[in-house]
């Protein structure tokens, strides 16, 4: 049997998704899903519209910037100081019992 030859110089003879974009299309999905936390799941993001999905995509990828600039921000204030962060705790009688002295 004669292999049909293609006239289109790409790779597919159909209208589908090139692999690259398949590519980038799974590893958008997957971040989503991932860094979703629970929030959704993979045929919710598949099946939701181009803008949708990329909107969602943009303001996971902004909260997860702003998180680790607060992270980098806190980690460089305890760097910078040579005290130990100690909790604000002010003891009270209520827990600190009095043990009677044997005399």
């Amino acid at each position: 049997m004669a292999r049909r030859t293609s006239l289109s110089p790409s790779i597919l003879t159909f209208f589908g998704l090139t692999p690259e974009y398949r590519q980038n299309l799974f590893s958008q999905i997957h971040e989503i899903v991932f860094h979703g936390k629970g929030g959704y799941d993979f045929h919710t993001i598949y099946n939701m519209p181009i803008w949708l999905r990329n909107f969602t995509f943009k303001k996971l990828e902004e909260h997860y910037k702003k998180e680790q600039e607060a992270i980098n921000k806190q980690n460089k204030t305890l760097k910078n100081s040579k005290e130990i962060a100690r909790p604000n705790i002010n003891p009270s009688k209520t827990y600190n019992a009095n043990i009677a002295k044997k005399t």
